[in-house]
């Protein structure tokens, strides 16, 4: 038997409301949601004769409209509310379509994210590399729940404030998930969490001390927030035995605004960056940047000397490509040629490791990265 959700919604009007409430509770049962699940939070229903208690059913959210998460938190499905422009939409040239091939290793990768309660940047960012990483056996854990307390207008992130909210049991339950995953390399990463005081850096530091713990040789990165420039709460964070420290500068200087939410800013990464390198020379630091938003490529090459002024180890290049509709467009298509041109740029300036072609984003083979093995990225 398959229960039709939306068929509840039209009968709702043709039955008393306890026989419907007990219809939905059994629909519920049907479809076997686990209301401890961390997807939970796109889903509403109600239980049996107490209309408080969520139990569970898939309700959608239309990207720009607000909706409540299972912790009560009000959020903006995929960060940005609508803005009723209408963009020339550019033809995608063929070089970024992707086919997406699952395999048991995925399948694998998504049960243990699942059963762990874990928040996935692959997921919620929408990124095109998902099926090529988690078949590796990797994927980047987001930190701190799905919901990010910024507002960036290239990022599909649901925004919203969640007041302080933390899963305190997630440190261990994402050290027990890379253990079991025996991973080699792990990106950690997260929402912006300006809710809270430190934005999240004791819980980022307790979450690697646990890896580290049951998983020594596992070396990990964390791909952070900027933690508003507060140098304190980045030192926490750089004396929990991170060996990568990343924090992305996303665009060139003159399109930081409206690119990056207000409280960003291309100064502010810099400076982040900056004092991880001197506060701890023996940490990598990284970076990213999105091509494509109307950035020029001599703008671009002025980025890569800021960053290296402010001696970042690490860089890596992609095409932006826009989530939703609500977003901002596509200024342009970067060719494949130009990414690997810049890359030759970038690796003449002195930095460690440059990965840069259309798909690449943050986190993309970043364990090959930190061995300097980026050659053939397509392979």
């Amino acid at each position: 038997m398959i229960w039709d959700y939306h068929l509840s919604l039209f009968v709702i009007a043709l039955v008393p409301i306890r026989m419907f409430t007990r219809m939905v509770e059994f629909a519920c049962k049907m479809r076997q949601f686990d209301p401890s699940e961390e997807e939970a939070e796109h889903y509403l229903c109600f239980s049996g004769d107490n209309m408080s208690k969520p139990i569970n059913i898939p309700v959608v959210v239309e990207s720009g409209k607000k909706y409540k998460t299972s912790h009560g938190v009000t959020a903006i499905k995929d960060g940005v509310k609508p803005t009723g422009l209408i963009y020339e939409r550019l033809p995608k040239p063929k070089w970024l379509r992707v086919v997406n091939h699952t395999t048991p290793e995925y399948h694998q990768v998504k049960e243990q994210v699942q059963k762990h309660r874990l928040a996935t940047v692959c997921e919620e960012a929408k990124c095109p590399n998902i099926a090529e990483c988690w078949s590796h056996g990797t994927a980047t854990i987001m930190l701190m729940g799905a919901v990010c307390t910024r507002a960036c207008r290239f990022c599909a992130v649901d925004t919203g404030n969640p007041h302080g909210w933390l899963d305190l049991q997630e440190p261990e339950n994402t050290a027990n998930t890379v253990a079991l995953m025996n991973l080699d390399y792990v990106v950690l990463t997260s929402v912006n969490r300006d809710d809270l005081s430190d934005g999240g850096a004791h819980h980022y530091a307790q979450t690697i001390r646990a890896i580290k713990r049951r998983s020594p040789k596992t070396k990990v990165e964390a791909l952070t927030p900027d933690f508003q420039g507060v140098e304190k709460d980045i030192a926490v964070l750089l004396d929990s035995g991170v060996d990568v420290f990343a924090q992305n500068v996303e665009t060139v200087e003159r399109l930081t605004h409206p690119v990056r939410d207000n409280r960003a800013g291309y100064a502010q990464t810099l400076n982040v960056l900056s004092f991880a390198k001197r506060y701890r020379p023996d940490v990598l630091t990284k970076t990213s940047l999105m091509l494509g938003l109307g950035e020029t490529d001599e703008e671009v090459i002025q980025t890569m000397d800021d960053l290296r002024v402010h001696n970042v180890d690490i860089l890596t290049l992609g095409q932006y490509l826009q989530p939703t509709r609500n977003h901002l467009p596509i200024a342009r298509y970067v060719t494949p040629e130009t990414f690997a041109e810049l890359r030759q740029i970038g690796l003449k300036k002195g930095f460690f490791e440059v990965a840069s072609g259309p798909l690449v984003r943050s986190s993309y083979r970043a364990d090959r990265i930190f061995k300097q093995d980026n050659l053939g990225l397509d392979n």
